[in-house]
């Protein structure tokens, strides 16, 4: 393979996290000649760095329902994704089947949880409230003392390392090129694109472009002023711990916490490592690890898990989300004034690996010249567009706020 193949493409993806290898290796399964442009490694980016939580429905947030019918619908996806994924990948992509358990730490956690009990019904999102000593016959290694909770038996997780891997397999399989460089520059004449234009000069023409770089989407050039919705990083912090050899693990499945309202998580993998995540921060494109966030994270998980405290911390992480103004995603063409054939793949903020799959959807069928699908169509990116209505249904997603680190959610 050339170091700088020239195309031409169908489309062009900028960005190779989850979110561009997806749309790029749906793409090719649908007929379409494509390309990513990615650096070899971007330390904060968030699909390395993210949990791989797939629950909506412990996740559901009032004035969410739009973005949580869209997770509903991507995490039923996720079995057939990965069935796909894995049979053109010929490995695995990380995808375990176990629920995921809600916890309240005292009594106020416990209303919280109640109230979002009448949403859960309402999204027709499977979710039953259990006693105390319900969750620790699921779980026994959680504290005595913890109040009560949720089981939400088909909110799943899935590794994104692993099925990023996977994904990169698949898509090659598919005949996706990959170009190890940043992508600098989209290339454009006679109001429509034509290419991507890389950090040390190459060109890749294609008629279709889609910025899927997450955090970093903004930095690529050649566009008008304006064109593009503002995208804004969220920090989260994060460890990965290790189970010794020959113990049982401090957790079998997702175990999310409230904590005197703050919310914390631990993800076990079939390998024994244990995710314990993950501050939510306003803070810029600031990637220190700090001592009073991976505090606060033990502080919590052993609050809820005691024996969290016995194991070893195998790597600390810090991640940057992209953020939508509406902390929604950016799906499909953004139409006028931006070029023809200029498609954005962002803005997916904490939800990013649960909506890979119908993001790949999405994406596919908007390249192909299709409408994009139902439930995608309130996140379309022209919903920013100049002339867009404020108020349209892409909207309810959540408005970005000043978090200090103690709103913790997936990263």
């Amino acid at each position: 393979m050339p170091e700088h193949p020239s195309g031409p493409f169908d489309a062009v993806v900028a960005g190779g996290g989850l979110i561009g290898l997806a749309t790029a290796w749906r793409a090719a399964r649908r007929g379409l000649r494509t390309a990513v442009v990615a650096p070899s490694a971007e330390p904060a980016a968030a699909s390395g760095v993210a949990a791989g939580m797939l629950t909506p429905a412990t996740e559901a947030v009032f004035g969410e329902e739009g973005l949580m019918r869209l997770g509903a619908a991507s995490r039923d996806r996720y079995p057939s994704f990965v069935a796909e994924v894995e049979a053109d990948a010929g490995a695995p992509a990380g995808y375990r089947a176990r629920g995921t358990l809600q916890i309240a730490f005292d009594t106020d956690d416990l209303a919280r949880l109640a109230d979002l009990g009448e949403l859960q019904s309402r999204l027709g999102l499977k979710a039953e409230r259990i006693t105390s000593r319900e969750c620790r016959r699921l779980e026994p290694m959680l504290a005595p003392h913890v109040r009560g909770g949720v089981h939400a038996p088909d909110d799943h997780s899935v590794d994104p390392r692993r099925l990023a891997a996977a994904l990169r397999r698949a898509a090659t399989a598919r005949g996706t090129v990959f170009v190890a460089d940043r992508a600098a520059e989209v290339l454009c004449a006679g109001g429509a694109v034509r290419g991507l234009r890389t950090a040390s000069g190459a060109e890749l023409a294609a008629d279709r472009v889609v910025l899927a770089a997450g955090a970093w989407t903004a930095d690529i050039g050649g566009l008008p002023e304006g064109v593009l919705p503002p995208l804004r990083p969220v920090k989260g912090q994060l460890l990965r711990l290790r189970t010794p050899a020959g113990e049982e693990p401090v957790v079998t499945r997702t175990v999310r916490g409230l904590v005197k309202g703050a919310p914390v998580y631990l993800v076990p993998r079939d390998d024994g490592e244990i995710v314990l995540g993950a501050t939510q921060e306003e803070r810029g494109r600031d990637t220190r690890l700090t001592a009073g966030g991976v505090y606060e994270l033990l502080r919590d998980a052993h609050e809820l898990v005691p024996g969290v405290s016995e194991l070893e911390i195998a790597e600390a992480c810090v991640g940057l989300r992209p953020g939508s103004p509406d902390n929604g995603p950016l799906l499909g063409p953004l139409g006028p004034p931006a070029p023809a054939g200029l498609h954005l793949a962002a803005g997916h903020h904490r939800h990013g690996v649960l909506l890979t799959p119908a993001t790949a959807d999405a994406m596919a069928a908007a390249l192909l010249g299709e409408a994009l699908p139902e439930e995608a169509l309130p996140f379309a990116a022209a919903r920013f567009a100049p002339g867009a209505r404020a108020d349209g249904p892409g909207r309810g997603a959540g408005a970005p706020g000043g978090h200090d680190g103690r709103d913790r959610e997936e990263s």
